[in-house]
């Protein structure tokens, strides 16, 4: 049984920042589906839809830590590079197979009006699923090697994108174009892959850091944010580019860098939060994050599928807000019940659906 305060410092602050994106991801969408179009240009919605851009990088760099701690477990149990690198593309091959089920379920759901055009649509899961099996790959070195491998891979990732914007993808099949070419429409490998590879390097840097070293190491991923933001920002607004043509909103390593930013401050902040010591054990936004691809799949279903058809693009900022909330504690109702036994005796009386699981505390 791993101790409270070591399991909230090593893997809780994680989920934490999961379910974060979680909640941001669920107010985003919410706006984007019910809000009436000519309320499309105030503030409240512009805000939803700008803040709403960070979740998809979030659980991108998320999903690159989880797959450096698999790297780095199957290193520690003395297997050798070839059966680490297996071991990370069958997680690749895992998220492969949850994107396309997810795909196909909503083109089932939303049959006759689906095109089967849609089940190749590339979205985050298939993106994660292209991203792992290359970042698979870093089985080969040790965890040192792979924090500065991955981190080298990220930044040729995000540098190359302009340049793939660029290319003639004419010739190329609609099925490679959709995965590579950055688009305003997917989550292409260009320039989205490179939180990826920066969850890679992160995680694994965290795996080498000594237990005492982790405050400090957060210190630094807060300087570091505030440095790749003030850079992001700051080479956004140069007159001239070292790339012929790059739009910030699409491919431009400005962006990459401030999201960067701000997900080192969001990582930084959710260590100190988690690791207070008044802090409670049970967290409703932790159960988002460690419930994270159910709420995902469940909530595309309900925002733009065919259940809340009739206030699609029909509702004010009032009534799109109270429904974003309402939206956030069903799939926090959704979360609860896949947890099932695993809901904590503290937890609040109406999420305790099912009873605790016998011998089981919070953080445990």
């Amino acid at each position: 049984m791993v101790q409270p305060a070591l399991r909230s410092q090593r893997l809780d602050y994680l989920d934490w920042m999961r379910g974060v994106a979680a909640v941001v991801m669920l107010i985003g969408h919410t706006f984007h589906s019910f809000t009436r179009n000519d309320l499309r240009s105030t503030g409240p919605y512009v805000f939803s839809q700008f803040v709403g851009g960070m979740p998809p990088a979030i659980f991108l760099f998320l999903t690159g830590v989880t797959l450096a701690f698999l790297l780095d477990r199957r290193e520690r149990q003395g297997l050798p590079a070839t059966q680490r690198i297996t071991a990370g593309l069958r997680r690749a091959g895992y998220l492969m197979v949850v994107a396309f089920l997810f795909r196909l379920q909503l083109f089932l759901s939303g049959w006759p009006q689906t095109a089967w055009e849609d089940i190749a649509r590339v979205d985050i899961l298939n993106c994660m699923g292209l991203a792992a099996m290359l970042m698979s790959l870093l089985g080969a070195f040790q965890t040192a090697e792979r924090v500065r491998f991955a981190a080298v891979l990220g930044i040729a990732i995000s540098a190359a994108s302009p340049v793939m914007s660029q290319v003639d993808w004419s010739g190329v099949p609609v099925l490679v174009r959709s995965y590579l070419a950055p688009s305003y429409t997917g989550f292409t490998f260009f320039p989205w892959a490179s939180f990826l590879a920066f969850g890679v390097s992160a995680g694994s840097l965290i795996r080498l850091l000594q237990p005492g070293h982790k405050e400090r190491a957060m210190q630094w991923a807060a300087l570091l944010g505030t440095g790749l933001i003030i850079a992001g920002r700051y080479a956004a607004d140069l007159p001239y580019s070292l790339y012929a043509k790059a739009d910030f909103w699409l491919d431009s390593p400005a962006l990459v860098a401030v999201k960067l930013g701000l997900i080192c401050w969001l990582g930084a902040a959710a260590f100190v939060w988690v690791g207070r010591e008044d802090t409670p054990g049970w967290s409703w936004i932790r159960l988002l994050g460690t419930h994270s691809l159910l709420v995902y799949w469940v909530h595309i279903e309900l925002v733009y599928g065919r259940w809340l058809g009739a206030w699609k693009e029909q509702m004010t900022l009032a009534g799109t807000a109270s429904l974003s909330a309402a939206v956030v504690l069903l799939m926090l109702a959704v979360a609860a019940v896949k947890a099932r036994r695993s809901v904590p005796r503290n937890a609040p009386s109406w999420l305790r659906l099912y009873p605790p699981a016998p011998g089981r505390v919070s953080g445990d």
